[in-house]
């Protein structure tokens, strides 16, 4: 297992299967908050189901109604288990902290350097830790 340090924005622990993309993503439009499917058609991750997985990618796009996407997502229970950035997104971090406020369910996440992020492949088992640290385990790669 390999150990990667990261800012932690909103704290918690997960664990999961790593599912990641080089494209940002916008939940507001682009994820479907009771099927956790992506569902921009444009994204590379479309048909993609991220409920309960890592989500890795280099940040959300999108407006405020975002926030209350991954909020509505929360509280179906079908929010990533935790999301990996490499650029402070503070519209993400909103959703997670209302998801703590109102269900005491926080989405853990985390601020990671791109060079570490780019390692991380879909498949990888992560977990993901209160101090922003972040084990991999590697997918076999053949």
């Amino acid at each position: 297992m390999r150990t990667i340090s990261g800012q932690t924005l909103v704290s918690g622990t997960a664990a999961g299967i790593a599912v990641c993309s080089d494209t940002p993503i916008s939940f507001w439009g682009g994820v479907d908050p009771v099927s956790a499917e992506v569902i921009d058609r444009r994204h590379p991750l479309y048909g993609t189901c991220i409920a309960g997985k890592i989500l890795v990618v280099p940040f959300g796009r999108g407006s405020c109604s975002a926030s209350g996407v991954l909020f509505e997502s929360i509280r179906n229970g079908t929010a990533p288990a935790a999301i990996l950035v490499s650029r402070i997104d503070p519209i993400i971090a909103l959703g997670s902290i209302l998801g703590d406020e109102v269900y005491g369910r926080p989405i853990p996440l985390v601020l990671v350097e791109e060079s570490d992020r780019i390692e991380i492949q879909t498949g990888d088992a992560i977990h993901v830790h209160a101090d922003g640290s972040i084990g991999i385990e590697p997918v076999s790669r053949k």
